[in-house]
């Protein structure tokens, strides 16, 4: 039902707000809550054949921390998508159901070793973390519209975030021979999560306010307008600087992500398919001369080819994602029945694999559904809202999540080589946990935008008829 249109004072305007659209979402995330209670039951019985107060504590968390984040939206995003919140809920929540059950695994020595992890709970206060920081930027960012203002100083913020892992000594910067952490005594942040939103929200605003210079045509090869070589600056500077990232930090995923986003940002705001001839070009160019460049990405490509010429060795982790894939096979071992311990990492770069053995192909194929929903609602917001800097922020930012999920499953499934990219809001840690919320708040912010409805005047009374008298100044 459709609430009384409300009217200010004396202004003269009347508007009409919904509440069945925030309705919709608070049904939506309790049917996300039963999901994940189900999962975490199925998960505690097949572990351990009793149900312990884990799944109170971990179903208590889940709907106190939605049921904020609910009254956040509706409070200062009354006109949001009404799915966005919901499916980021059980994306959440089957992300802590899987952590919840590779603890008890390692707990009862599944891979030989007998730890007592306890990621679950760590991963709870990451979620309640990132509930705060999708309220933050709703409460900061009342207009996506004033980020474009401060748009080259989020920039150069986005470089210093990507450069910083660079600047610090390997004892400080390096995890797993990825120079791409800053670690401190109490935990360990990935700065480029942070950089990859903050580099979408510089480029939208670069393109809105440089227009002319992408859709300036150049030469017409083969019925394709190709870019004027001198406007190619902008993809060649991010080209080289995905290239020094991939070169410096031995970190693969982040610069895929970061030349692909950016790239598909200035195919919408252009449509010109000449933009992404040269900017696939560039990538095949970039391969090539990374491949003869850096040892470590030729290690990771002999790697791709034949993960078991060193089973034991570098081999190790995609070799044993495979046979768990395979195990899982169509219809999976079931929730706590198989063995995705077995995995090295199998709660942070690996957690598809876990998936796949214990819920199949068809439970993995939901969840890429579930994202896949989420990313047309970014897309839809993106097309529905009327500002070019908001089409194109709303498009940066589904897309890179797009990329990003096709990254990690096209590594793990050896499609592509292996990257280091975790799986958003499902993966262990809290860099990408709280920087996808931060992410999903903007959309939030975008869609509010787009389906707020328009205001109107109130007819007043006819304006008398009354001769044009001619006043002169005394």
């Amino acid at each position: 039902m459709n609430a009384p249109a409300l009217t200010t004072p004396g202004s003269g305007f009347t508007i009409t707000t919904t509440r069945r659209a925030r309705t919709y979402e608070l049904l939506l995330l309790g049917l996300a809550a039963l999901v994940t209670a189900a999962s975490l039951g199925i998960v505690e019985w097949a572990q351990d054949q009793t149900i312990t107060l884990d799944l109170l504590k971990y179903v208590a968390a889940f709907i106190v921390l939605y049921l904020g984040a609910h009254v956040a939206v509706r409070k200062l995003a009354p006109h949001a998508d009404p799915v966005i919140l919901p499916i980021v809920a059980l994306l959440n929540g089957l992300g802590l159901v899987i952590i919840h059950r590779l603890d008890l695994g390692s707990a009862h020595g599944e891979n030989g070793l007998i730890t007592h992890p306890e990621e679950a709970n760590q991963q709870v206060l990451w979620t309640l973390l990132g509930v705060f920081v999708l309220v933050g930027v709703l409460a900061l960012v009342r207009d996506h519209r004033s980020l474009a203002r401060y748009g080259y100083t989020i920039g150069l913020a986005g470089l210093v975030f990507l450069a910083l892992p660079a600047m610090l000594p390997a004892s400080l910067s390096e995890v797993n021979g990825s120079k791409n952490w800053i670690k401190t005594g109490l935990f360990n942040i990935q700065p480029n999560e942070v950089s990859k939103v903050l580099l979408i929200i510089f480029t939208a605003a670069f393109l809105v306010q440089k227009r002319d210079l992408f859709t300036t045509a150049g030469r017409h090869i083969l019925g394709v307008d190709l870019p004027r070589a001198r406007d190619l600056a902008p993809l060649l500077l991010v080209w080289a600087v995905a290239i020094a990232v991939l070169g410096v930090e031995n970190d693969l995923g982040t610069p895929m992500l970061i030349f692909f986003t950016v790239l598909i940002m200035v195919y919408v705001a252009t449509e010109r398919v000449g933009w992404v001839i040269v900017g696939l070009a560039l990538a095949v160019v970039g391969a090539v001369l990374a491949y003869q460049l850096f040892p470590h990405l030729r290690v990771r490509v002999e790697v791709w080819q034949d993960p078991f010429k060193d089973f034991y060795g570098v081999g190790n982790q995609p070799a044993q994602a495979l046979f768990s894939l395979a195990t899982g096979g169509l219809a999976g071992t079931g929730l706590g029945s198989g063995r995705p311990t077995m995995v090295p990492f199998a709660s942070t770069d690996f957690v598809v694999a876990a998936i796949g053995e214990e819920l199949g192909l068809i439970g993995l194929t939901a969840l890429l559904m579930l994202y896949l929903v989420l990313v047309f609602r970014g897309f839809r917001a993106g097309l529905m809202v009327r500002d070019s800097f908001g089409k194109l922020l709303a498009g940066g930012l589904a897309s890179t999540m797009a990329i990003q999920l096709f990254v990690v499953v096209g590594g793990v499934t050896k499609l592509i080589p292996l990257t280091g990219l975790t799986t958003p809001f499902i993966s262990y840690g809290g860099s990408s946990l709280l920087t996808n919320y931060a992410l999903v708040a903007i959309l939030l912010r975008i869609s509010n935008s787009a389906r707020e409805p328009k205001v109107t005047r109130k007819p007043g009374p006819p304006v008398p008829d009354r001769q044009t008298e001619i006043v002169r100044r005394a």
